[in-house]
């Protein structure tokens, strides 16, 4: 089975709309270094296609939707992601893409390092290969 988790959020809101913090030791799995933002991606559009070495990801749809394509090497699972108070929790070593984006999809992730792009594993037979 895929390893992943999606995190419910805690949500503060009243009538005249909703808030969502995410704060250290709070319903977060790691210390945020970095953080950024895709949007206007095409719907048939499949972004991502990398695993990763150490980085450990929380991925947010703050608007919108998508789906991801997690995969361990064994096998393969499509979480759709479509609510802002939930977070797609991804550790390292899984193969990721995404796609069926929703006209107006803004995803954010969250990241446990800064970039290095040596922490990145580009090729699918590479990744296998790194498991083994």
């Amino acid at each position: 089975m895929v390893e992943y988790s999606l995190i419910n959020f805690k949500v503060r809101g009243d009538h005249s709309g909703s808030l969502v913090a995410l704060e250290k030791g709070e319903e977060f799995p790691f210390d945020i270094k970095r953080v950024y933002y895709i949007y206007g991606t095409q719907r048939d559009i499949v972004r991502g296609k990398h695993s990763h070495r150490k980085l450990e990801q929380v991925i947010i749809c703050t608007s919108g939707s998508c789906d991801f394509i997690l995969d361990n090497g064994k096998e393969r699972t499509t979480v759709h992601l479509d609510k802002p108070y939930q977070g797609l929790y991804i550790k390292h070593n899984i193969w990721r893409e995404f796609t069926n984006f929703s006209s107006d999809c803004v995803v954010m992730v969250l990241a446990s390092e800064h970039y290095d792009e040596s922490d990145y594993i580009r090729d699918y037979n590479q990744f296998l290969e790194t498991l083994k």
